[in-house]
């Protein structure tokens, strides 16, 4: 078996006196699709942001194709190729839909390619497209979280973590990010799906972990936690 994209190791992340990641372990193949589930407050944004260097672990490793990556800054991480699409979608809301995509290709790695991604990420959402030169601000929730995810397609990630992407949804808007994350693992990129809708996330998972304040309490294929008891009556209320 070939290594993983992307490692951790026994990561720890402290709030001050407050621990928020305590020895967590996971690993996620290239091509791979992995969730992490969780309740509120569970630690799953802070292992997203751990890992895309917004904030430094106190101890662990982060290693991508065997780097240790812990504690480089976003930037750095970003040029390496991971991407992150951030809970709340955080556009730019000032600036119109082609700015803010324009934006996302600003690394060194995506620049010699920006035009031929712009159109394929403007491809991929014709409603950007049509709206390309509306301020931001302006776009529904919905269309604001394609917007994230276009964005950060122009950099060109291998790996792209999505943060909570249903979050403050429509159901059927819910339905169509879904669809878009199984469509970009259909194009090859290796993601890390952090969510609070358990059933929807590890139906589209090969496999997923199971955060508890903090630790990993369980993980295995997505089908698998799905079946599980503990799941079913943590998460899914079964």
């Amino acid at each position: 078996m070939s290594a993983p994209l992307l490692r951790v190791e026994d990561l720890d992340l402290h709030y001050g006196d407050a621990q928020a990641l305590d020895g967590v372990s996971l690993e996620l193949a290239a091509g791979e699709i992995v969730a992490i589930v969780g309740a509120n407050g569970a630690g799953k944004s802070s292992l997203i942001r751990a890992i895309h260097g917004i904030e430094k672990p106190a101890a662990g490793r982060i290693l991508l194709d065997g780097t240790d990556i812990a504690g480089w800054p976003s930037y750095r991480v970003c040029e390496a190729g991971i991407g992150h699409v951030a809970e709340g979608r955080q556009v730019f809301p000032n600036l119109t839909v082609l700015e803010n995509l324009e934006m996302g290709a600003t690394l060194k790695r995506a620049r010699p390619e920006e035009k031929r991604t712009l159109d394929r990420v403007l491809a991929m959402f014709p409603r950007l497209s049509e709206r390309r030169k509306q301020p931001a601000g302006t776009l529904s929730g919905g269309e604001q979280q394609m917007l994230a995810i276009g964005r950060c397609l122009m950099a060109q990630p291998r790996l792209i973590m999505f943060d909570e992407p249903s979050l403050g949804l429509a159901p059927a808007i819910v339905q169509e990010v879904f669809r878009i994350v199984r469509r970009l693992h259909e194009q090859g990129l290796a993601i890390l799906l952090v969510e609070q809708n358990v059933t929807a996330s590890l139906k589209i998972a090969h496999r997923g972990y199971v955060l508890e304040n903090g630790r990993i309490e369980l993980s295995g294929p997505g089908s698998d936690l799905l079946a599980n008891d503990r799941v079913r009556q943590a998460y899914l209320g079964l």
